[in-house]
């Protein structure tokens, strides 16, 4: 008898904690996690074997009113993954007040069959006397099959809503290898990383409004990888922001993506970054398709 097999979607606001559970649940760093919103653009699948199967992880964009060509994009592919997967588990974050957001997002399951798992995230940053009323209010908005009180931070009952993913998914064949873990091509992910660092590093006084192209790699005789990387800002106001005084951000920057680089392609890296801006980037078609966030996805 052949074991269980499909697709899980995690869905929920910018900033719900999707990534970070993505990234523990698979045990490798898919996603990157930035306490900014809207941090995920693009559909990143996952996957992961079981004793008793295989399940195939999308993880989307956090849904949100759109305002950009981007925005557009990020919320269509994220409607269209609740339409094409077997499972779909809502990430909340239980330790902030629910909002205009959240009603949105369950407004949104009302028109979809699917199997739905309501995962009550962080709930290490609250007391426990006040999940009750949140499980009760979550349980009257919509027929959630499940409701887990998680935390991806520190693994709590993690490994308890992957059975329930498990136990309503299909029966059938592995969808994927046995060794393989995401479809991204690995130049999304030095983009990305590169950009998670962008993020950490300039805090608030950068809004998300910043993208990473990674112009080109090229393995050097010396076995060191060179990458180089534009860092696309929105106005000429940020630019100084990224570079830093005498170069200082963009060097720290460069050493902490390097690093991490290096950890992820197991090779030493060279890295050599530019910043550039680029008013309009976040309704430029070309941009947004180089950057993986394609319309016929």
């Amino acid at each position: 008898m052949s074991g269980k097999s499909g697709f899980v979607s995690l869905l929920g606001r910018p900033n719900a904690g999707k990534s970070t559970l993505l990234n523990r649940i698979v045990g490798h760093k898919l996603a990157i996690v930035s306490d900014k919103p809207q941090t995920t653009r693009t559909r990143i699948l996952g996957v992961k074997n079981y004793s008793e199967g295989q399940i195939v992880f999308v993880d989307t964009p956090g849904v949100h009113k759109p305002t950009h060509r981007m925005n557009v994009r990020m919320v269509d592919i994220a409607l269209e993954s609740m339409r094409e997967v077997d499972v779909l588990c809502l990430v909340v974050d239980v330790s902030v007040k629910a909002g205009p957001g959240d009603r949105y997002l369950l407004n949104l399951l009302k028109d979809v069959k699917t199997p739905a798992i309501l995962a009550l995230n962080k709930v290490d940053l609250i007391a426990k006397p006040r999940l009750l009323p949140m499980i009760d209010k979550y349980q009257r908005e919509h027929p959630f099959v499940e409701i887990v009180p998680v935390s991806a931070a520190d693994g709590t009952n993690v490994d308890a809503l992957e059975k329930l993913f498990l136990q309503y998914l299909p029966e059938g064949e592995p969808l994927y290898p046995a060794d393989y873990v995401t479809d991204q091509p690995e130049r999304f992910f030095i983009g990305e990383i590169v950009r998670e660092q962008v993020l950490r590093l300039t805090h608030d006084e950068l809004p998300f409004s910043t993208a990473v192209i990674v112009d080109r790699i090229e393995a050097a005789a010396d076995g060191i990888t060179n990458i180089y990387c534009t860092i696309l800002v929105d106005r000429e106001s940020q630019k100084p922001i990224v570079v830093g005084r005498a170069g200082s951000m963009i060097k720290e920057i460069g050493t902490a993506a390097r690093r991490e680089l290096e950890r992820y392609l197991n090779a030493r890296v060279f890295l050599d970054l530019h910043v550039k801006v680029k008013s309009e980037w976040r309704d430029d078609e070309r941009l947004l398709d180089e950057m993986g966030l394609r319309r016929d996805r």
